[in-house]
């Protein structure tokens, strides 16, 4: 074969592959949805990898209502079956509060490790890396619940609101434990460790879950320290998920949980997507 010959050959061959390039259906841009859904299942795949990850909504739950329970029950109630109606539905809200810090330690890590800046990178929907991790949380409050939830009927838990106000409350703790999580993020691009974000989310927590009304009947405690409960987002958020279990909830508490849920969205959302574009 001569090298005309060869030469038409590849002439025709590069036509050829420029015609199946040029007709080749390129995939759609990815939207905000599919980013997100991306990332999501990042988050539950390091799940998968590291199941001790579950420790915090599976183990804990479990130690929390059973202590308190069986330890202060009869002191505080005279019965732990007449506690247990009390106190469950404060130790569910107060578990599920208190796990929505690992949003902002997980998102610190990311940072340290340089994940980060590969993910502000992408040509990609910005918010999608948080929005993908707080709605894997999500599925991790939901276990919370359902754990804490099954226990509690086993130990003789009776919600007088039936199913439909179990699953309501549920879904009102989901809703308010996914805006507390901004706060988080918002942490977690500003501080400089996860020894550091641990240690501020635990000082605001400590107090907004022990002096709240999971425990004891605010009327009980000293009036000035009862004016103080009665105003703490955790107890509003209790007051709440126990009205619905227990089929007594006003439109007056869930309005207010629903109103705090967005005053933290509304703060801190745009705070978080503002370091998170000039995080340096």
């Amino acid at each position: 074969m001569n090298e005309t010959s060869e030469n038409q050959i590849n002439q025709i061959e590069d036509k050829a592959l420029q015609d199946v390039l040029s007709k080749r259906t390129r995939p759609e841009k990815p939207n905000g949805v599919t980013n997100s859904m991306t990332f999501g299942w990042r988050a539950l795949l390091k799940i998968k990898y590291i199941p001790e990850q579950l420790f915090d909504v599976t183990v804990f739950p479990i130690m929390f209502l059973l202590m308190f329970t069986y330890l202060f029950g009869g002191a505080i109630a005279g019965s732990t079956a007449d506690y247990l109606q009390f106190l469950l539905p404060g130790i569910l809200a107060m578990t599920v509060v208190t796990i929505t810090m690992y949003t902002g330690m997980e998102l610190n890590n990311d940072i340290r490790k340089g994940i980060f800046d590969r993910f502000r990178s992408l040509p990609i929907w910005r918010p999608s890396v948080l929005v993908g991790a707080l709605l894997v949380d999500a599925v991790r409050y939901t276990m919370a619940s359902v754990i804490m939830i099954t226990l509690g009927l086993i130990l003789g838990f009776r919600p007088e609101g039936g199913a439909l106000g179990v699953i309501a409350a549920v879904a009102l703790l989901i809703v308010f434990s996914f805006s507390l999580s901004w706060i988080w993020t918002t942490l977690g691009l500003v501080l400089r460790s996860e020894k550091s974000l641990m240690g501020v989310s635990m000082m605001v927590l400590f107090p907004l879950t022990f002096v709240s009304n999971v425990f004891v009947d605010p009327r009980t405690l000293p009036s000035w320290l009862e004016a103080f409960v009665d105003v703490n987002p955790v107890s509003l958020l209790v007051t709440a998920t126990r009205g619905l279990m227990h089929g007594n909830a006003t439109f007056e508490e869930l309005l207010w949980v629903l109103v705090a849920s967005g005053v933290l969205i509304v703060v801190f959302a745009p705070l978080t997507m503002y370091f998170y574009r000039n995080k340096s």
